[in-house]
This record gives C-alpha cells, structure tokens and sequence, in this order.
C-alpha cells in the first residue's frame, strides 16, 4: 500500500494542519506503509524558508513543489498562493501518482480535492478527502468576497460536492460536519468520521509549581485564562473583552481579590485586533506571548489553569477546533464560547471536562470563571476528565491506529 498527502503545508512547519499531517504520515511509515507528501516548500511562520525540493524524512519521501509567496495579507494575493499550488501540486501528481496508490488531500488551500479528484481518477489511484473545513461554506459564513463571493459560491460547490462524490472515502473530524455531508447528497458508506487529536506522550499535564513558564511570565500566584492557538475571523472577541472587564471590575469591588490573569498565546488576524483592544479599553489583567515552540507545549498549555475555545455558531459543521484536544491532553478544562448543540459544546458535556457560555453572554463568562477561580477543586476534577477522555479516545496513538485500519480496508477493495 502506497500512500500519497498532498497538503500545502508538512514538516517542519508547525501550524495545524501541517502537525497533525507529520504525525499521521511519520506514524503510518513507522507501522511499514510506503508514504509520500506533496506539499510546498512554505512555513506557516517563516515565509522566506527554504526547505529542499525532495527529501526522505522519518522514512516519508517529500515531494515540495514551487509556490508563490505573498502571503496571508489580501485575499487576492492569498489567492494566487492557492492557485500557484493547485497548478504544482497537480503536476506533481501527475507524476507521482501510480495505480493502486491511496491519495489523501487535505484541504490546505480550499477545495484541494477538485484538483486530486481527475487525476486520481485517470491515474488508477484511489481518493479519499480529509476534511479539516468545508469550503465555500465556511466562506460564506464569514461574508469572504462580498458579491463577488456570493456569485462565485454556487458553481464552487457544485464542482468540489463532485469531487467529494468521486472519493473512495470523506473523512470528518466531527458527527455535525458529517451530518453536513449528508445534507450535502453524500452516501452514508462514503463518509467516515476520525476526530483529530493530541500527542499525549508529548503534551502531559504539569502542576503549577513545576512548570517553568508559570514562573518565568510572573503567573505563579494567579488564577489562569488561557487561549492557545490562532485568533481569527471564526472566533469571537466581544465576548472576552466584556468577560476580562467584568472581572478586573469585580477585583476593584467588595469581592475577594482572585487576581485571574488572561493568557493569550499564539497569532491570528484577531489577536493583534485583541492587542488594541486591550489598550483602548485600558484592560491591565492580560498578556499576550508569541507561539511557543511544540516541544514546550506541555508547559504552554499547562500555563493556564482552564483554556477558552471559541467557534461562531454559524460555522459548526464545518470547522471543528483542535486545540481542545492539546487542552485537554494538558489536564485542564475547556470553556467553550459558542452554540450549546455544537461539536465541542457535546465534548465537553459528554466527558463533563468544562462549561459551555454562549457568545454575547460576556458576564456569564466572567461569572464562571470567578465560579472556577473559587473552586480549584471542581477545575482540577474537569481537568482529570479531560485527560482521561484525551488519552482513551482522541490520542495521537490511537488515530494513527483508526487511520491505518481505514486506510488498510481502502487499499484492500481495490
């Protein structure tokens, strides 16, 4: 069985999609299945690397192809990105690709599986689409292109929902984006749901006193709210700001000081949003820190005794937050802004591992975490939950495993 990613992103760039690929793909060459990727030759967060256009690593052969580099900025420009990797990546198919392969696309840049689809098809291979988002719909949940989007909408749905009908297999990464799928026309056998994951070897629960990044950023004595990861257009803000000014005004009033601190780490288009925020509304209990390298992720996430995830409720379905599962395989509770009947929102009700808040509800945010700040023993109870749900169900371990069983059955029908 021979197994070909195409991704725009792999090792060693560190953002999402491109971790959870590394794992996949290092793992399954570990277990003795021939890999490739194609993937660019880009870095989420170093723009101008140069990584060298075929390699072997971990025993997984790497193909990166030439793509421009204007970066996330404009959408145009964005755009030709994308297209400048389809037109690569197709090539590059093209030539690796043989019959009797397993192609896997993700879907970084948008609608990859309309590229992997003919080619697949011609070459004698078989597709299956792994689905991190469902593109336009998540486009037009965020008003992307005004007009022009929603013009241009109709047509892109028609082609990938035909890609995604050629596909041996489409896998989500939650039960509401594969109800989604279903809605969409696609057959029951043709939909499989992997949720993603946590290394939990790598990312272990640490106490408060023995966690370096507690003490090196001033934290050792507080009460911790912490975000990790990207802040972007499917996040919410409004409801954290109106949280973080509720409790710095309850730290001023006749209430015992808790002295909550709000931990912001990581990146986005929101969080230099958040930055000025901050200093406009004259907020003084927040501090931000860049990402942090993934062999300190264990420190990282235990930095903060419970972490905020958030997700706009008109984007359930087609985009499911990883970072609850690196909270969770941290041992700390998730508090979730968003729909109550979401993906996380069951998560957490089903392994009683956090609380749900809705977005706009700002002062019941503030009211459960001053909640959680009293009762460091139900936080640390949420917490072990949450652990326990991480390591049994949603460990890298254990989706690599699942992913191999499927892969195995894919490669067999042939």
């Amino acid at each position: 069985m021979r197994l070909i990613f195409i991704n725009r992103f792999f090792h060693p760039d560190h953002s999402a999609t491109s971790q959870l690929l590394s794992d996949l793909a290092f793992g399954l060459a570990r277990r003795g299945a021939s890999v490739a990727v194609i993937t660019s030759g880009l870095c989420y967060d170093a723009p101008n690397s140069k990584l060298q256009a075929h390699e072997m690593i971990n025993g997984v052969e790497v193909h990166r192809v030439w793509t421009s580099r204007f970066g996330r900025g404009r959408l145009f420009v964005r755009s030709i990105d994308y297209l400048t990797f389809y037109l690569a990546a197709a090539w590059a198919m093209l030539r690796v690709v043989k019959r009797g392969d397993v192609v896997i696309a993700m879907t970084d840049p948008p609608m990859l599986s309309v590229v992997a689809a003919p080619i697949t098809k011609l070459r004698g291979a078989r597709l299956v689409n792994w689905l991190q988002d469902l593109f336009p719909e998540v486009a037009e949940a965020l008003n992307v292109g005004g007009g022009f989007g929603v013009a241009a909408f109709a047509p892109m749905r028609w082609v990938r929902n035909a890609s995604l009908r050629r596909a041996a297999i489409n896998v989500a990464i939650g039960e509401i984006m594969a109800d989604r799928l279903s809605q969409l026309g696609m057959e029951p056998e043709r939909v499989r749901v992997l949720p993603n994951w946590a290394d939990c070897d790598t990312i272990k629960p640490l106490e408060n006193s023995a966690n370096p990044l507690r003490s090196d950023w001033k934290l050792s004595s507080r009460f911790v709210v912490g975000y990790s990861g990207n802040l972007g257009r499917a996040h919410d803000i409004e409801t954290l700001l109106e949280a973080i000014s509720v409790t710095e005004r309850s730290e001023n009033n006749d209430l015992p000081p808790l002295q909550i601190r709000w931990l912001f780490i990581g990146g986005g288009s929101l969080f230099e949003e958040m930055k000025r925020e901050t200093t406009k509304r004259g907020l003084k209990t927040i501090e931000f820190k860049p990402y942090q390298p993934r062999e300190r992720l264990s420190e990282s996430l235990s930095a903060a005794d419970i972490h905020i995830v958030s997700l706009r409720p008109e984007l359930e379905g087609l985009i499911v937050p990883s970072k609850f599962y690196g909270v969770a395989a941290a041992g700390r509770p998730t508090l979730f802004i968003g729909s109550r009947d979401g993906e996380i929102a069951k998560l957490i009700a089903r392994h009683k591992c956090g609380v749900t808040v809705a977005i706009g509800d700002g002062a019941g945010l503030a009211a459960t975490v001053n909640a959680m700040a009293r009762d460091l023993s139900r936080c640390h109870a949420m917490g072990a939950q949450a652990r326990k749900a991480c390591v049994e169900l949603y460990s890298k371990t254990s989706a690599i495993e699942a992913w191999h069983r499927l892969l195995s059955e894919i490669a067999d029908d042939q």
